[in-house]
């Protein structure tokens, strides 16, 4: 009884305790239920709607006939014309497309005198996935596009694949793993900074000096973001040398992108720093930061799949933006100045978190 009794009140104790923590008390619930939607909605081997760009150099009525087919498989969703093969590939090299469907000038010609495919696919190969999801095309019904003699071609589609023939996954893996380990060492390595001082009482010797609250910030910031232009440098050698990932970009553009998702990953964890008031709460913060950008940014699943709602969450995350810079660069080639539409939403979660930040951090102690 003196046995139960006393374990008894501990336990009381503890609950208490957990109900003052609501950060803690919190994360029990919303842990199970964002992990539920998350993975239900991010693991989706079906790929739909994925981004296409069509070049139709024909122009006939069946070759508008075979692009109507195509986008009515839900496979593809046409959202690029182009005038000839070059501009359909540059838009690839870009990431406004990950398919592209050329017809050809002599398309009625192949579909009379059958023998080879009529039309092509340039497929985005990076993702072994996507690449999948276009092959599944190649037998789309000709039936339509047949001669008037009832021959067709064998296959409807011939498809190139571009920047990973071989369909390695180290290839689409390693330069999308930079950002991740970036996001999991650098959110967590400065939601600890300040929490830390706070507890050991060093920011009473901040508090005698005239630096400002955005001069700490600062100075918070400089040494991680050369941890993180240290492991960039890291997973290149390693992926270069091991895994056989291509660079086809410059490294300026890549380590200017790095730089970049650095200053971005580095805010986000001074903000969660300003939230919590213990080290145990910001490791707690920082992982729950962790599953939405791992899942919802296009890392481990193709992000055309995904339902439009999860897409609006992963295009707030930094670490969807900086996967389609690295991919880009590395993979495709692409400079840094046709991936614009990637560098704004970085600089803009920069400004917005840093400046949260800097307003929630009170240079006092406690």
């Amino acid at each position: 009884m003196r046995f139960a009794s006393r374990a008894g009140a501990i336990a009381r104790k503890e609950v208490r305790q957990l109900r003052r923590d609501r950060l803690t008390f919190g994360m029990i619930v919303g842990v199970p239920v964002m992990q539920l939607i998350l993975f239900g909605y991010a693991i989706n081997q079906d790929v739909r709607h994925l981004r296409a760009g069509v070049a139709d150099l024909s122009g006939s009525q069946r070759a508008r006939l075979l692009v109507e087919d195509a986008a009515a498989t839900q496979v593809l969703d046409v959202v690029e014309r182009a005038r000839d093969a070059e501009e359909l590939e540059a838009l690839l090299r870009r990431g406004r497309i990950a398919v592209g469907i050329l017809i050809p000038y002599d398309f009625e010609r192949r579909i009379e005198h059958p023998g080879q495919p009529p039309a092509q696919l340039l497929v985005d190969g990076s993702d072994p996935i996507v690449l999948s999801a276009a092959r599944g095309l190649q037998s789309l019904p000709v039936e339509r596009h047949a001669s008037v003699d009832g021959r067709a071609p064998p296959t409807t589609f011939e498809v190139r694949a571009y920047y990973n023939p071989e369909r390695r996954s180290a290839v689409q893996i390693v330069p999308a793993l930079i950002g991740v380990i970036l996001t999991m060492t650098l959110v967590l390595f400065t939601a600890v900074a300040v929490v830390r001082e706070r507890e050991r009482g060093t920011l009473e010797l901040l508090i005698t000096t005239p630096v400002t609250r955005t001069e700490l910030m600062v100075g918070k910031l400089l040494p991680y973001m050369g941890i993180g232009l240290i492991q960039v440098t890291l997973v290149l050698l390693l992926g270069s040398l091991l895994f056989r990932v291509p660079i086809r970009g410059t490294l300026p553009d890549v380590y200017t992108a790095a730089l970049l998702f650095v200053i971005a990953s580095l805010s986000l964890g001074l903000l969660i720093s300003t939230l919590v008031e213990t080290q145990f709460q910001a490791f707690q913060l920082a992982f729950f930061t962790f599953l939405p950008q791992i899942l919802l940014s296009g890392f481990m699943f193709p992000f055309d799949g995904m339902p439009r709602a999860a897409q609006w969450i992963g295009e707030v995350l930094p670490l969807t933006h900086f996967i389609r810079l690295m991919r880009g660069i590395l993979l495709r080639g692409a400079e840094l100045g046709e991936l614009t539409p990637e560098i704004w939403p970085l600089l803009l979660f920069f400004a917005v978190t840093v400046s949260l930040a800097v307003s929630r951090f009170q240079k006092r102690l406690g």
